[in-house]
């Protein structure tokens, strides 16, 4: 699986790279470094060569930086580029990491450009404009899954509860304590009035 993996994501992340030589450049610094990316289920070993690209890292070599990624967290990676980030714990060498943190957000794959190479300008900008719509059409479709589904156990089925039933749930129960120690005051102040006449 990480053969697997590596054999896709690595010629992307390449490809990507070698269109953008400032990035190549921020890479040479770390020649010879390895960054790990840790998908819980499987990991991938990344080794900056010296013209800046990546290549396979062997198993045994000491990683210099490792990338924590949550595979649960992957669709939100890819949908919010901008908090990227905000989804993946780096640990390791503090400036190779912030070197990669940097590369993440400024990177971005033009793929109407790539389109346009492959079919021409016109189809290629149509193909990357139909796919950036089925893209939005799918994440709106994701969204009202994610609120029927809420709505269906938050109201038919509720095995969910709003946070404004829990607030006034809990305003209940100090209510409800508040009384009870008042009436237990009372209580006492009575049997200690009945005590007095007695």
């Amino acid at each position: 699986m990480t053969i697997e993996l590596s054999s896709l994501l690595l010629p992307a992340l390449n490809h990507l790279l070698s269109q953008e030589p400032w990035a190549c450049t921020q890479l040479q610094t770390h020649a010879g470094k390895i960054a790990c990316i840790d998908l819980s289920l499987l990991a991938l070993r990344l080794k900056v060569t010296e013209t800046g690209l990546l290549a396979h890292a062997p198993d045994g070599a000491q990683v210099n930086v490792t990338i924590r990624v949550d595979a649960a967290d992957l669709p939100l990676l890819l949908q919010d580029r901008e908090r990227a980030m905000s989804y993946v714990t780096l640990e390791g060498d503090a400036e190779f990491a912030q070197t990669i943190s940097d590369l993440s957000r400024q990177l971005r794959w033009d793929s109407e450009q790539q389109l346009s190479r492959l079919f021409g300008d016109i189809a290629g900008k149509r193909i990357a404009d139909s796919g950036q719509a089925v893209l939005q059409h799918l994440q709106r479709n994701a969204r009202a899954l994610q609120e029927n589904l809420a709505d269906y156990f938050l109201e038919e089925n509720p095995l969910l509860v709003r946070p404004a039933r829990v607030s006034e749930f809990g305003q209940d129960v100090s209510r409800t304590r508040d009384d009870a120690e008042r009436l237990l005051k009372r209580i006492e102040k009575l049997e200690k009035a009945l005590d007095d006449d007695v």
